[in-house]
């Protein structure tokens, strides 16, 4: 899996691993294959490759309660014991070259070696959570692999005279197929786990399509751009079926009905993002596919393994309050509290405040958003909080967010700040605000406030002693909804940055 495109990614909320354990236990292709794996011994034929011997494969398909009248029973069984081998469910021995001398049977001229348990099947009930997800992880890389190969029917058209696969004929290239669907993948984790994101709810498959194929920023895409969605999605319908028995998604698949009666145009119509579809046109037709628990844990599985940044909410849970705030800055802010929460949970509350507002301290780039995720975590903390909070009242940084948090309390004595900590603090809040959200719809309405209750707003904020002075001023005077006093923040920005460079 290719970690290029998204070098980092939003965090996401795990289950724990005992219950994706037994998500991975309870996912079809796995359960098949550790059946098989248990059924395996001294009469299990196998060829030279480990596949099952013609008639056994019967046999194994019988045993795992498939309807042996159903062309695709062998097929399955021979996927399961594929996935039992890849991950050491089952061991083989070689065949013996001498057992094709002297055969009777129809299959005598051929070598055939034997297969047992492995040693790995004991993990299944006697190993650690961490011991079957990496079992799971591991058939989950064979069904991928297998997913990225075009159809049996394709591969035997682009057969040539030599038996040899012509794959310009065939117009299939391994490792961009392989790309393509961990491209897929990622995409399906991001619309998952970012803010609003999906979540829960599943994903059209046009839109998952769309993803891979329309460039950004087109418009209405062109009909050569359509019809590529369309195939695009007609891959992805065939390869999700494929992964759903391993626990990796839920997936609904494109309605065949729908399939004969649309065209490309009418295929890829939902590829506006879901909602640009007719609301009396049921999308779900044209395939839903979400990620499970399970799915999200073995995603950014792969993520990490090839070098792509995607944290997990809880991992900084042993962490300083240093690293935490460092990282949850750049959390979305639902993510964030989540964190937080966690590092909370495991420390007596006055040690971690203090460590908290030490940690806000900085006058670098990231300081402001770290004091307001600071501020974010010491929200909920009670009385037993306020003494470390009465401690920063006279520093020059945190003295304002202490003010601010004992009156949201209705704490006596608490002094009222100066004009010099007002402002900087005013400096403070909107550089955290940029930092966090971007220029929000929100964000005039507090410039417009703010400057509402000081005539003198701009003569005294740009001589703030902040790092983010000019740059708040310049934001200012970009959206201050009143046009005049837009320009005043524009003069002030300049006297700043002139003041400060």
């Amino acid at each position: 899996m290719s970690a290029e495109s998204h070098p980092t990614l939003p965090p996401v909320r795990l289950h724990s691993d005992a219950e994706l354990a037994r998500d991975a236990l309870g996912a079809p292709l796995f359960a098949r294959a550790v059946r098989l794996a248990r059924w395996a011994g001294p009469a299990t034929r196998v060829g030279a490759g480990g596949e099952l011997a013609a008639e056994q494969l019967s046999e194994a398909a019988a045993h795992l309660g498939l309807d042996t009248g159903d062309a695709d029973s062998a097929g399955y069984a021979s996927q399961a014991w594929r996935v039992a081998l890849d991950t050491g469910l089952v061991e083989v021995t070689e065949p013996d070259e001498d057992a094709a001398d002297g055969g009777s049977a129809p299959e005598a001229d051929e070598a055939f070696g034997t297969a047992a348990p492995g040693e790995d099947l004991a993990l299944v009930t006697g190993g650690a959570p961490g011991d079957v997800l990496e079992l799971w992880l591991a058939a989950l890389d064979t069904v991928l692999a297998d997913a990225a190969v075009p159809d049996l029917d394709d591969l035997v058209d682009a057969l040539d005279a030599g038996g040899e696969i012509d794959f310009d004929r065939l117009d299939w290239n391994p490792g961009r197929e392989a790309d393509f669907l961990d491209g897929v993948l990622t995409n399906l984790y991001l619309l998952t786990v970012a803010e609003g994101g999906a979540a829960d709810r599943p994903v059209p498959l046009p839109v998952l399509a769309a993803s891979m194929v329309v460039p950004d920023g087109m418009g209405d895409p062109t009909d050569a751009v359509l019809e590529q969605v369309s195939d695009a999605m007609m891959r992805l319908d065939d390869q999700f079926r494929q992964l759903e028995p391993t626990g990796l998604v839920e997936f609904r698949p494109v309605d065949e009905e729908l399939m004969a009666e649309a065209g490309d145009e009418e295929i890829a119509a939902g590829t506006a993002g879901g909602d640009g579809a007719d609301e009396d046109e049921d999308v779900s037709r044209y395939g839903m596919v979400r990620l499970t628990p399970l799915g999200l844990y073995g995603i950014r599985a792969r993520l990490l393994e090839a070098g792509a940044e995607a944290p997990a909410v809880g991992e900084l849970a042993d962490k300083g309050a240093d690293a935490l705030l460092d990282a949850v800055s750049h959390y979305p802010e639902g993510a964030a509290q989540a964190e937080i929460e966690q590092w909370l949970a495991g420390r007596e509350l006055p040690v971690a405040v203090t460590e908290l507002l030490a940690a806000a301290r900085g006058d670098d780039e990231g300081g402001p958003l770290r004091r307001l995720r600071c501020q974010q975590a010491l929200a909920p903390a009670g009385p037993e909080a306020e003494a470390a909070v009465r401690s920063v009242l006279d520093d020059a940084e945190l003295g304002g967010l202490a003010r601010v948090w004992l009156a949201e309390r209705g704490a006596a004595d608490v002094p009222a700040p100066d004009p010099e900590m007002v402002f900087w603090l005013t400096v403070d809040t909107i550089a955290a605000q940029l930092a966090a959200d971007g220029e929000t719809e929100e964000l005039p309405l507090l410039m417009e406030t703010l400057t509402a209750h000081h005539a003198e707003f701009f003569e005294q904020v740009w001589r703030v002693d902040h790092p983010s002075t000019a740059y708040v001023l310049e934001a200012m005077g970009r959206l201050h909804p009143d046009r005049k006093t837009a320009k005043e923040a524009r003069k002030a920005a300049f006297k700043a940055r002139s003041r400060r460079p």
